[in-house]
């Protein structure tokens, strides 16, 4: 069993790498923050196989807090190291901000120097991580992150101020630092080097990023959402995500009704088309049109339905019998008319997914009785 000594592990990448090793198997934490007295930080270092030291100060009311948050605290971990007669290995989140001529790089800087010493001396393993504009779920909004803040700003209705929409940005997102850092945990042999960074980074000016994060508000009333699977923007919207206000994780929907039951519209995208759900009453039939290059699928989630399908230059037609007992996706392939009859006893369910978005001036949908 190893023992990990977390300093700040109240803070933003605190908790997020204490969320990391909770999970790992044959991990201690030993959690240190603010609250916590010099002995037991003491008592952590002394018992602590490594040591992922993440306090710090970003913006004090007073510019001597920066030394004694950033430089002092790192001198009081490197002391007890030494008193003790300890090399262990010590990782530590710096800044590229380090290089800086300002009390905030000075205090880096300064906090770097110390533990470069002390692996110097000891040979003890030390990583000095210059990190860039970190970003990600937990982070503090006011305080360091322009995304934390224009995040929580946008979540609850409050406007954001960019002075330079096309000032360049670059990001790293929460879950490559924590990759990153917690990947030496398992290293065997020291590198000769002290310095590391996050390779995988994200440049973006902030008039993009206030654009996706506009582009995420109004999700709710457009239904519209960019694609979001990858790269930065799936980043992005899992971090504004967790800005939601907890009274407002839900939204309501559109609902269509008739005789015939009811549609609605769930989630349309960019470029992969849109999810809808269509109730359809015992005996109801929908459809008798088809497509020249709009395709759908079709699963019927709840109840029983007999879809038919007849090419338009055919008289043959092809019945299939669907109900939630098996749950089948059913493709509906282009020049096929085709309709959906509920045939059971209730309420039929019908989840429903096409490839576009519909455009009524260009629907791509012509009746046709099956």
């Amino acid at each position: 069993m190893k023992k990990v000594l977390i300093t700040g592990a109240n803070g933003f990448i605190g908790k997020n790498l204490r969320e990391r090793l909770q999970r790992t198997e044959n991990i201690e934490l030993i959690t240190i923050d603010r609250e916590n007295t010099l002995e037991e930080l003491e008592e952590g270092i002394k018992s602590a196989d490594f040591i992922f030291h993440l306090a710090g100060i970003n913006r004090p009311e007073n510019p001597e807090e920066f030394y004694s948050g950033n430089r002092d605290l790192v001198g009081t971990l490197v002391n007890i190291l030494e008193k003790n007669n300890l090399n262990t290995p010590v990782l530590i989140t710096s800044s590229i901000h380090a290089d800086k001529d300002n009390d905030y790089g000075k205090s880096k800087l300064a906090g770097e120097n110390l533990l470069k010493e002390y692996g110097e001396k000891t040979g003890a393993r030390v990583y000095i991580y210059r990190l860039q504009n970190v970003f990600g779920k937990w982070c503090k909004p006011n305080y360091n992150s322009v995304v934390a803040t224009w995040c929580y700003n946008t979540a609850h209705n409050i406007d954001i101020q960019i002075n330079n929409r096309e000032t360049l940005i670059e990001f790293v997102y929460i879950d490559d630092v924590i990759e990153a850092i917690s990947s030496h945990l398992e290293e065997e042999n020291k590198e000769d080097k002290f310095y590391y960074m996050v390779e995988k980074t994200y440049h973006r000016t902030l008039g993009e990023v206030a654009d996706l994060l506009k582009f995420f508000k109004e999700n709710r009333k457009t239904l519209t959402i960019p694609a979001v699977g990858i790269g930065f923007e799936r980043a992005l919207y899992g971090t504004y995500l967790s800005y939601l206000p907890e009274n407002e994780f839900s939204y309501e929907l559109v609902e269509h009704k008739d005789q015939r039951g009811s549609f609605v519209e769930i989630l349309r995208t960019v470029d992969s088309g849109q999810f809808s759900i269509s109730t359809s009453k015992p005996g109801v039939t929908r459809g008798n049109h088809y497509h020249n290059t709009k395709n759908e699928k079709f699963l019927v989630i709840k109840g029983e339905a007999l879809i038919r399908f007849r090419h338009i230059f055919s008289e043959e037609v092809i019945e299939y019998f669907v109900s939630d007992k098996k749950l089948e996706v059913l493709d509906i392939p282009t020049g096929y008319t085709h309709n959906i009859t509920n045939i059971g006893k209730e309420d039929m369910v019908l989840v429903l997914w096409a490839n576009e978005q519909f455009d009524k001036e260009k629907p791509d949908t012509y009746y046709l009785e099956v």
